[in-house]
């Protein structure tokens, strides 16, 4: 399976939540929406956590190599 691009799960999460907020969501379907509106919100938090630690890495090494550098 293709992973989804933050953006993508965004998009998504915003059309549950329009159908969920329309009243138009039978009981079956408003089960399999909010459970697939946890798996995005999950997903976009990891994407998010990965995101800082990888910014974190980068301001580590740049400031390493300043030292460095002099």
């Amino acid at each position: 399976m293709a992973e989804i691009k933050y953006s993508k799960a965004i998009e998504r999460l915003d059309e549950i939540i329009g159908k969920i907020e329309s009243d138009d969501i039978d009981v079956d379907e408003l089960s399999l929406r909010v459970k697939e509106a946890v798996n995005l919100v999950n997903l976009c938090k990891a994407k998010i956590d990965k995101a800082e630690m990888e910014v974190k890495q980068v301001v580590e090494d740049f400031a390493k190599e300043s030292k460095e550098n002099g």
